[in-house]
């Protein structure tokens, strides 16, 4: 009987929307490879449709110092332990909610010291009456049948909640690990904008040298002196800012991985130690939204919200509790299981809402539109995920296509300076045409560590975008 009373519930019966109906993620044809270059991170990138995200797919920098931070960061993230916590917190309140399935049984023993009027007892009774304990022990019994299914409903909502914060905690370890990657490629970049930074003050030391040189014999004046000795501390002026970023970026990585920014980091990293994925997947729509937790997390809310619905429309149906009481009393403990002393009840009460005010229907009505809101953010965050998606593919192919340019425009400038050079050496060039050749020099260099970082930051972009799923041992959820 009990199966045929619970055999409906009411609301509606969650669905999980379906995929965008588009072929692919990227907004236009992706060609087959990206373009390529000389030099670190200037190898052309190979995509894979439909070729799933590797759980740690941070491996693929080929970097050993790079999964030790990593593996740190996840260790102690303080970020990451409040997601964790926040699941379990979340798993806890579930069970809990599940309770309402079973009935509740109390036990409870009451002694009470009591005395009545002299007036009142018997005069045929033995010994003063009129002063006793009384002892109570009795077993409360209740059950509320889920008749329409309200009770169902409100476990429904609280498993969908861990589901959020089960993606949620995804998210903060893909962002966590996004970050630690980034945030070493960023350090790479800026070290190596340092070091040609420094070569390029080395140079421009070794030219005002000469420069001094030929002034001293009479070949040129204190102007062509004055303009070097200017290119010399702008590339020196450069410097600071660099070793001010590259200082910020240890601090930031210190941080990632639970420690103090003035706590050492044994990892440093350059570019050339950093390898570019030759080979970047490329999910299909049906999979991105398997994939992304900030989508699952939306999927799950909206599942929530509608179980919501449920528990609001069976609030205003009849509810039906049933109670039973045994128990007895006597005026000793040792009494109170002896015949004549035993109690008991059994009832019911059907309880049918008939006037609060409205606020059953507006109750009901508010979570429709919370269902309402919820179904609207996860179409919002679907076309973000997909638009971020798009957008990082684009840049990939772009980003190789500028580093080849800037690798081409460094390599040209390097030729322009020697060429420059030797002209001034023979007097067929003037000392203004060697610092403008050093400064073009300069630009093109530090251009091409920005697109290799780029380049690089963006493989790390389409992990993310993906997905990521970092979380290897809760495969349940997927």
């Amino acid at each position: 009987m009990l199966g045929l009373v619970q055999g409906c519930a009411v609301g509606p019966d969650f669905h999980a929307p379906a995929a965008p109906a588009t072929p692919s993620v990227a907004a236009a044809p992706l060609p087959a490879r990206t373009a390529g270059a000389e030099g670190p991170a200037g190898g052309a990138q190979r995509f894979a449709l439909g070729q799933g995200v590797a759980s740690q797919w941070w491996k693929a920098f080929g970097s050993p110092g790079l999964d030790a931070l990593v593996d740190a960061a996840l260790a102690a993230s303080p970020d990451l332990q409040a997601a964790e916590a926040a699941l379990r917190s979340a798993q806890e309140t579930a069970l809990a909610q599940r309770g309402a399935f079973w009935p509740t049984v109390d036990a409870s023993y009451t002694p009470t010291r009591q005395k009545t009027s002299g007036a009142l007892s018997s005069p045929l009774a033995d010994g003063d009456i009129t002063r006793y304990t009384l002892h109570t022990a009795q077993l409360s019994i209740g059950y509320a049948p889920d008749v329409f299914g309200g009770t169902r409903r409100a476990v429904e909502a609280q498993d969908a909640q861990v589901d959020v914060q089960r993606w949620q905690r995804e998210a903060v370890g893909t962002t966590l690990v996004t970050n630690v990657v980034s945030t070493a490629i960023q350090e790479a970049a800026l070290s190596a904008q340092i070091d040609a930074t420094q070569q390029l003050v080395e140079l421009a030391t070794r030219l005002l040298d000469g420069a001094r040189r030929q002034h001293a014999a009479g070949q040129i004046g204190g102007v062509d002196i004055a303009a070097q000795e200017s290119a010399l501390a702008q590339v020196q002026a450069t410097l600071p800012p660099l070793q001010k970023q590259l200082a910020a970026q240890r601090s930031r990585l210190a941080v990632l991985t639970g420690r103090l920014p003035g706590d050492p980091l044994p990892q440093q990293f350059t570019l050339d130690a950093l390898q570019l994925p030759a080979e970047l997947p490329v999910s299909l729509p049906s999979q991105l939204v398997q994939q992304r937790p900030d989508i699952r997390a939306a999927e799950a809310q909206l599942h929530a919200a509608a179980a919501q619905v449920g528990v609001a429309t069976a609030a205003r149906l009849p509810d039906l509790t049933l109670t039973a009481t045994l128990g007895s009393s006597a005026l000793g403990v040792s009494q109170l299981l002896r015949s004549g002393g035993g109690f008991w009840s059994v009832g019911g009460t059907l309880l049918q809402p008939v006037f609060h005010g409205g606020a059953l229907l507006h109750q009901q009505r508010a979570a429709q539109a919370a269902y309402a809101q919820a179904e609207a953010q996860y179409r919002s965050t679907v076309l973000t995920a997909f638009q971020n998606t798009a957008d990082t593919l684009q840049a990939i192919v772009s980003d190789a296509d500028t580093l080849s340019a800037t690798a081409a425009a460094e390599a040209a400038a390097r030729r322009s300076l020697a060429a420059v050079q030797r002209q001034r050496e023979a007097g067929a060039a003037a000392q203004a045409d060697l610092v403008l050749a050093q400064q073009t020099l300069q630009q093109a260099v530090l251009a091409t560590a920005q697109a290799r970082a780029a380049r690089l930051g963006d493989s790390v972009a389409l992990y993310q975008a993906l997905g990521g799923w970092w979380q290897v041992a809760d495969s349940s959820a997927r």
